[in-house]
């Protein structure tokens, strides 16, 4: 099986960025149209958050590009891209202050933090907070394929945490999905698009812990296989130390990136459901 996926991924790095990305929206609408959970989940999200029907059909294909894309990405073939805001990250780097990066699940987020390796990883690496894979040789797939020069990966364990706030003291760079659901007792209950979603308070508490800058990034990606657009934004306020009202603050600033391009947001990520135990 290993063998398969590997040989799979290989194909999937020679292939040029179009052809995945037609590739992928065909197997995104194929999901969308075999699942009938799959399909009710993003239309109800989409329509929690006010959305047009357009834009959440729009979302099929992209969500199914975010699939079709990763083997190039994991595998390191290069993409074109380009910055919007990367000023921000040198202002914080030059005041000497660590960087703690908040990315939604919009657009390509693999693409962000391989992107900030390749810039600034040589001489501040960057160190992402990921879930591993509960089967084993998917696990060991990703692992080699997530970790190059400039970039490290940190389990979502409680030594994967103190991994992030090393590197955060170290005047370092740590990327996370803050509208990730965390496990019970690891989250507040705060709006997201006007309904309660279960929140990290992670990422305050990081932000804390080495009095970090805190940067909103996530990746565009651009239209018949262009590439991709890092865009890095300013939080604007200092996140409260109270845990609900950094929750708050965090789900609103998710929110406005996800206005930038909502239909790059994947939809179908099941935000709303309890927190396992």
């Amino acid at each position: 099986m290993v063998t398969l996926i590997r040989l799979l991924f290989a194909a999937g790095r020679r292939l040029p960025l179009p052809v995945l990305h037609g590739l992928g929206a065909a197997l995104g609408w194929l999901s969308f149209l075999l699942s009938p959970a799959y399909r009710r989940r993003l239309l109800a999200n989409a329509r929690q958050a006010a959305q047009p029907l357009g834009v959440a059909l729009g979302s099929v294909g992209h969500a199914g590009r975010l699939v079709a894309e990763l083997p190039r990405l994991w595998l390191g073939a290069p993409v074109p891209l380009r910055w919007d805001g990367a000023e921000h990250i040198e202002a914080a780097q030059s005041a000497g202050r660590a960087v703690l990066f908040l990315t939604p699940h919009l657009g390509c987020f693999e693409v962000t933090a391989q992107a900030y390796a390749a810039r600034f990883g040589a001489a501040r690496p960057m160190t992402v907070l990921y879930r591993p894979s509960r089967q084993l040789w998917l696990r060991e797939l990703v692992d080699s394929a997530r970790e190059r020069p400039g970039l490290l990966a940190a389990p979502t364990t409680l030594s994967g945490v103190r991994q992030l706030i090393a590197a955060l003291k170290a005047g370092e760079a740590v990327g996370l999905l803050p509208d990730q659901v965390p496990p019970q007792g690891l989250g507040v209950w705060a709006p997201f698009f006007g309904r309660d979603a279960y929140t990290m308070t992670l990422s305050a508490r990081l932000a804390r812990s080495a009095d970090a800058t805190v940067l909103l990034s996530w990746g565009e990606r651009l239209s018949w296989g262009r590439g991709y657009v890092i865009h890095v934004r300013p939080l604007g306020v200092p996140l409260p130390g109270e845990p609900e009202a950094a929750a708050r603050v965090v789900n609103a600033a998710m929110e406005s990136l996800v206005r930038e391009s909502p239909a790059q947001y994947l939809w179908s990520y099941d935000r709303y459901k309890n927190p396992r135990r």
